[in-house]
């Protein structure tokens, strides 16, 4: 068949050359509809695509249309509240706070106040003049252990790695929390230069030990060290899991591993990056206190916490029972929501693993001051948020600060394009392609990227001081109500009952809800 195919087109070619050197007024017309033809007659011989084999050449249309679906459904049938997964009204608002241009809403809501879901925040005929609240609001993060605490910011930037964002990206994005006084999680990929611009670093390590590992794969307190004690390297975080792909392991395809970013992480290069899916360094609740330990006195004192998206329950539970009976805490845990995710993730993980975030902070506050040991550890939220009202929201359940990822990459110019996996982003955001990242430029970013952080928080005190609130900490669950159905509603502190502190220290006053999952739990396995 191919051989018939290869015959054809050489005759084809004879035709056209000799009717071109007969009529040289041919030529053009021919030009377009020779190579129409070939490609015709191969669609016609090829096996592979049904649809081409059958309609070639119009079966083309098919595929080119079907590749232009996301960029014809974002710009002429979307609606506001259509897109996915941040509508047009999300994106939009960090535009403008980035942007400094005005984000006000004429006539009225866009959303349907009385659908299932709908959430508001119960305001105070006692509000407060915004004028009398501290604008940007600090979060000390610091347990009796810590010799070195943190006052962080309400909102920061949630981990994303060099090697999936591109240089440009990080370096924008340090230069944005240095100017806005908020910290830059560096994600698991490692410490690189681009995250030392100056601005406050949380450096995450995650299963890779990435920029502190051993040829095999391992730990390596020496390399920890020498970058754990560096200035701008504020606190510490364990990767247990997160949001995009909960229990699997982090994935930096082998097109994005250049030999800056091989050296960086101290791997090799000409493969896929992925992380083992569990440490190596620890394997029981009691092991990772002893690490705790190591990561606390290697990095000088300083804060050190976990990220996790909550899966079996116990497991958490096993954790805070060997923080209870070993007396070492952690400073701070974040929590990342099943939506979270910004780079790849098998399908299957991003839609169905992983507890969401209200839920899982709400758990995570519960059992913490259920074994009394809440006034210790600070809870951050991570996961979809992006506006004043996202933070009010987690600080309700339970959550003392927040960070934002995707929220961060709107405000360096990201489209939602949703190429992050395929290093063709075009807005130089999440590639390694030189051509794609020149056109981020840092120095532009980063002021975008400091107004949306400052814009958000101020919105955000705003809104406490609404609800007659001074502060962060005076945030509960009666504050924000849910819509369960059409003719009822819920404050959080119906739907997420708080439980009385130090009742998960026994057995014999545990919850009902906790009881199994607390019996299960133990300090000798995960």
């Amino acid at each position: 068949m191919r051989k018939a195919f290869l015959v054809i087109s050489f005759t084809i070619l004879c035709i056209t050359g000799l009717l071109i050197y007969v009529n040289w007024k041919f030529s053009f017309l021919l030009m377009i509809f020779v190579p129409l033809i070939l490609m015709g007659l191969y669609d016609m011989f090829q096996s592979k695509k049904t649809i081409r084999r059958n309609f070639p050449l119009l079966g083309r249309m098919r595929y080119l249309l079907e590749s232009l679906g996301p960029e014809i459904r974002q710009y002429f049938i979307e609606t506001d509240l259509d897109g996915k997964p941040f509508n047009r009204l999300q994106r939009d608002i960090v535009y403008q706070r980035s942007k400094k241009e005005p984000d006000s809403m004429p006539f009225g809501t866009q959303l349907d106040v009385y659908k299932d879901g709908y959430e508001w925040i119960n305001h105070s005929i006692n509000a407060i003049s915004f004028s009398k609240t501290n604008e940007n609001p600090r979060v000390r993060i610091g347990s009796s252990q810590c010799e070195k605490p943190y006052d962080a910011s309400l909102f920061n930037i949630s981990a994303m790695s060099f090697g999936s964002l591109s240089k440009n990206a990080i370096i924008a994005l340090n230069n944005g929390a240095k100017q806005g006084g908020f910290y830059h999680n560096t994600g698991e990929g490692g410490l690189s230069p681009y995250h030392l611009q100056g601005g406050d670093v949380v450096w995450n390590i995650g299963t890779g030990y990435f920029s502190c590992r051993n040829q095999d794969g391992t730990f390596c307190f020496d390399e920890f060290t020498k970058r754990a004690t560096l200035d701008n390297v504020k606190m510490i975080e364990i990767k247990f899991s997160q949001g995009a792909k909960p229990g699997h392991g982090g994935i930096l395809p082998k097109e994005k591993v250049t030999d800056e970013i091989a050296a960086i992480r101290l791997v090799s290069k000409g493969h896929d990056i992925i992380s083992p899916p569990a440490h190596s360094a620890f394997k029981t609740p009691l092991e990772l206190m002893e690490f705790i330990k190591l990561l606390r006195n290697g990095s000088g004192g300083k804060p050190i916490g976990m990220k996790i998206c909550i899966g079996n329950k116990s497991e958490f539970i096993s954790i805070c029972k060997a923080m209870t009976e070993t007396k070492t805490y952690f400073d701070f845990i974040t929590v990342d929501g099943g939506e979270g995710g910004t780079g790849a993730a098998p399908q299957e993980y991003s839609d169905h693993v992983g507890m969401p975030l209200r839920d899982a902070v709400a758990f995570v506050y519960d059992c913490l001051n259920g074994f009394d040991i809440k006034d210790q550890i600070k809870i951050i939220a991570s996961g979809k948020v992006i506006t004043g009202f996202d933070i009010i929201r987690n600080l309700s359940l339970g959550a003392d600060l927040c960070n934002s990822a995707r929220g961060m990459m709107f405000a360096l110019g990201c489209i939602q394009a949703l190429e992050c996996h395929a290093n063709t982003c075009p807005t130089g955001v999440a590639t390694q392609n030189p051509d794609l990242m020149k056109g981020l430029v840092p120095e532009e970013k980063s002021v975008r990227v400091a107004r949306f952080q400052h814009e958000t928080v101020k919105s955000a005190v705003d809104l406490m001081s609404s609800a007659g609130l001074a502060h962060p900490d005076d945030v509960t669950r009666e504050m924000v109500t849910t819509r369960i159905d059409r003719n009822k509603v819920e404050t959080f502190a119906q739907t997420f009952p708080e439980l009385e502190t130090g009742c998960m220290l026994q057995e014999a006053t545990v919850p009902k809800d906790f009881l199994y999952f607390w019996k299960k739990a133990s300090v000798d396995k995960f």
